[in-house]
């Protein structure tokens, strides 16, 4: 296929590029380091063998990635589910925009999800102050991820969000492939999960006609992702405390790191996966209204949020931290007192990881009380309408 020249910075590696990053990779003392942790007793030679076998990105994440997944899964987790019944076509190609809880996951479980119900994986929108090191950078592209990038002035800024908003058409348009983008600009510490409209005002950038057409090229899906258990929510909150301590607090690439990493590894819980119809026909009924571009912007930011909060899966613990928050008994009858006492000791678990010189428990426990009780409070104003 021919790729515009212009994509080359941000686009996932072509098949004809994978032979040489496959030997750029397996070169890389770090990211043998890295393999041989993640599959200890496998001989790395055997692996790299492996790799040179994959003429595709596809290929590579059938033979690697897949398998990895689901093992995480069954270490890590009590089961991932996906219903993706509300899409009537699943030979179609979709973007997927979903509230953002995982840095690594949130795609990746997507993409395994997608090829057990004969779908082809996503193309995923990653952010480069995530590609610490050159093997995370090339690994991702051969990962079918392609890169937004960050922390430019005003100027720049518009002109990679426009080259992003060119890309995302042309994967979707030329390539045919499914996209996964975040409904914002990284994971909402609090899971009060809301669209930001510069991220639809980029997508609707390129394309033909007017903003709706242009939005309804990519054919956008809503899709809910709810996390029994969160392992990074104690990150989380620590990093709300250290933002309220200091309003120029900045997380590092260690920071992001150890995220990542907690994310993988920690437990999860039950874990599921739901996708709202497309939205194209609710963009044609948005656009009769003839509303300000602005006002068009936030009316479907707000239908996005309504399908996502309307398609979450609740957890004893969202209740529980709904009763806690709020200091009442209203949802008793949704939980045993064992899951009380249990989700209580989870609580306490995780504030006492939580390493704050000057750490501050009550604003913790309160942090970690809002995470979970948040999609619960979203999901009932979205059943009022």
């Amino acid at each position: 296929m021919n790729i515009p020249a212009e994509f080359n910075e941000i686009r996932p590696y072509t098949p004809e590029e994978l032979p040489q990053i496959y030997e750029e990779l397996i070169a890389d003392p770090a990211f043998r380091t890295v393999v041989e942790s993640v599959m200890p007793g496998v001989p790395f030679e055997g692996l790299a063998m492996k790799m040179r076998q994959c003429k595709t990105n596809l290929e590579f994440q059938k033979a690697f990635f897949y398998g990895l997944l689901w093992d995480l899964v069954k270490k890590t987790a009590n089961g991932l589910t996906f219903d993706c019944s509300a899409l009537s076509d699943l030979t179609r190609n979709y973007t997927f925009i979903s509230n953002h809880r995982d840095i690594i996951l949130d795609s990746a479980f997507l993409s395994i999800l997608l090829i057990d119900n004969g779908m082809t994986t996503v193309e995923i929108a990653i952010g480069d102050n995530l590609l610490i090191y050159p093997w995370i950078h090339k690994l991702v592209r051969v990962n079918k991820s392609f890169i937004v990038k960050r922390g430019l002035n005003m100027r720049h800024k518009l002109e990679a969000s426009a080259l992003m908003s060119r890309y995302m058409h042309f994967a979707m348009k030329e390539k045919h492939e499914n996209l996964w983008i975040a409904q914002r600009q990284g994971r909402a510490k609090d899971s009060n999960d809301r669209t930001q409209d510069s991220v639809l005002k980029m997508m609707a950038m390129a394309g033909e006609g007017d903003v709706t057409e242009r939005l309804k090229e990519l054919n956008i899906v809503p899709l809910a992702i709810s996390y029994e258990y969160d392992p990074c929510d104690f990150l989380k909150a620590k990093e709300l405390q250290q933002k309220r301590d200091d309003e120029h607090f900045q997380k590092s690439p260690e920071d992001d790191l150890i995220n990542m990493q907690t994310g993988l590894y920690g437990y999860k819980g039950r874990i599921h996966f739901q996708t709202s119809a497309c939205l194209n026909h609710e963009l044609d009924e948005l656009k009769e209204l003839n509303l300000p571009k602005c006002d068009l912007f936030t009316a479907i930011s707000e239908t996005i949020d309504r399908h996502i909060h309307s398609s979450y899966r609740l957890f004893a613990g969202n209740y529980v931290a709904c009763d806690l928050l709020m200091g009442d008994n209203r949802f008793t009858a949704k939980y045993t007192e064992e899951e009380k006492e249990h989700f209580e000791k989870y609580l306490e678990q995780q504030i006492a990881k939580v390493d704050l010189p000057n750490k501050d428990t009550a604003f913790l426990r309160h942090a970690l009380l809002t995470m979970y009780a948040n999609p619960l409070i979203n999901y009932l104003k979205a059943a009022k309408g």
